[in-house]
């Protein structure tokens, strides 16, 4: 009878060892068994940037990339889009279940009553300079939070958790809006709890003059439906910082700070950034081939395209897709939708990029729909990040109550100098500055 268990041969002695499967993994702890001598170190395993490594047991977000599924609590990405609104997803997510329309109303009420922030923070976010990158501010102005609210480091505590959760779901939205009126010079809106999540957001944006803001309802629903798609995607690099962070018992709002800080970077939130300047580039439509032609010989990337889970068409690509025409009726076509499409259709039938399975990823789209929202580039990855709350909390929370997780500690494989001898400076010989693995990049 078969048994859930993987035989390994150590050819340096000669042993053999059961590592028992459970899940489809093996538990990384189980090779230090493995070692030719009892006085040696067992195995490590070697796993850059933990492609292939499990780092936690989660019921929150699930993925099949050869599939091109995505669910969230086993819920298809594709429903939730099309039926629910970001806050009632934001409760799935966090607590696990859909609610009914007793517990909904209390969500949103508690979401809506904490979208208001400490006066204190406009002074902070006013020391930022003029020119500030609005999700530099956001890293800032989060981080802050955790003064503003010293119970936060009551961890353990539920109803602090679930307290802390709500603040942040509610208050991302307005942080976000303060950035962008602050990058653009613009007084603040405060947060109006008549509009819904997404539309009170878009009031703290582009509210002017008016006495009350009508956010358009195509807008409002696109919107809502892109935070829909941002808010959860298993163990990517913003969310393993946040669980990073988190597994030294800090406060979520440091622990999200940190989530932010990574999605900061080109290859996470500021992906569709680099997709619109990819499409400028190009320019015409007449160029794309000589475009594509550069990304096979290495000088150029096909921005958008590819995923590191995804070796199918990512479903949130294709919903984003027909979401920007829903968008241009409304806001006026984005001219870089023509280049957009068109270098997606010969993209996918060219055998060379179809054979390495790249297909348009979430990124590819969305900063196409922002753009004719009229945002810049710069406020991308900051509703990336208002979307994504939902996601790193829940996360956080699951850390928290997980019997298993321990403060994060990766091991190394140690490739430096052997023991050495201490030279006072006036006896050292000039060094001698190898171009060895180690030293070229310091």
């Amino acid at each position: 009878m078969a048994k859930d268990a993987l035989t390994v041969t150590d050819e340096r002695s000669g042993a053999r060892y059961e590592l028992a499967i459970e899940r489809g993994a093996i538990r990384a702890t189980d090779l230090k068994r493995i070692k030719p001598r009892d006085d040696e170190d067992g195995l490590l395993s070697y796993d850059p940037a933990l492609a292939n490594t499990a780092i936690c047991k989660s019921a929150i977000g699930f993925v099949d990339g050869d599939r091109g599924i995505l669910r969230y609590r086993g819920y298809p990405i594709e429903e939730l889009a099309e039926k629910s609104s970001y806050l009632e997803t934001a409760y799935l997510i966090v607590k696990g279940e859909l609610p009914d329309e007793h517990h909904f109303a209390m969500w949103r009420h508690n979401i809506t009553t904490h979208s208001m922030v400490h006066e204190n923070i406009k002074k902070f976010m006013d020391g930022f300079r003029y020119d500030a990158h609005p999700m530099g501010m956001l890293v800032g102005t989060v981080g802050a939070l955790s003064t503003f609210y010293p119970d936060a480091k009551h961890v353990l505590d539920l109803e602090s958790r679930r307290l802390q959760t709500r603040r942040l779901i509610g208050k991302m939205p307005t942080l976000a809006a303060f950035a962008y009126r602050r990058s653009r010079g613009l007084p603040y809106v405060y947060p109006d709890n008549d509009l819904s999540y997404t539309g009170n957001f878009l009031s703290m944006l582009f509210n002017m003059t008016e006495l009350r803001y009508k956010p358009d309802p195509v807008l409002e629903r696109t919107v809502d439906v892109l935070f829909i798609l941002h808010a959860e995607h298993e163990q990517n690099c913003s969310t393993n910082a946040v669980r990073c962070v988190a597994s030294a018992r800090t406060d979520p709002y440091s622990a999200v700070a940190a989530g932010i800080a990574a999605l900061y970077g080109p290859l996470h939130g500021g992906a569709n950034e680099e997709v619109i300047r990819m499409l400028e580039e190009i320019g015409t439509v007449d160029r794309i081939p000589e475009y594509l032609k550069g990304c096979k010989t290495g000088e150029r990337r096909l921005m958008g395209f590819g995923h590191r889970l995804y070796r199918n068409y990512d479903p949130r690509a294709r919903l984003i897709k027909k979401l920007a025409y829903e968008v241009f009726e409304v806001t006026g076509k984005n001219p870089l939708i023509d280049i957009a499409i068109e270098l997606e259709r010969q993209a996918l039938d060219d055998e060379y990029f179809v054979a390495r399975k790249l297909f348009p990823n979430l990124d590819y789209y969305s900063g196409l729909i922002y753009q004719a929202l009229g945002l810049p580039m710069t406020m991308f990855p900051v509703l990336f990040a208002i979307a994504r709350t939902a996601g790193w909390m829940a996360h956080w929370a699951e850390l928290i109550r997980d019997p298993e997780q321990k403060i994060i500690r990766p091991r190394q494989i140690y490739v430096g100098e052997g023991p050495r001898a201490y030279t006072p400076i006036e006896g050292r010989p000039e060094p001698i500055m190898r171009e060895d693995a180690v030293s070229r990049f310091i």
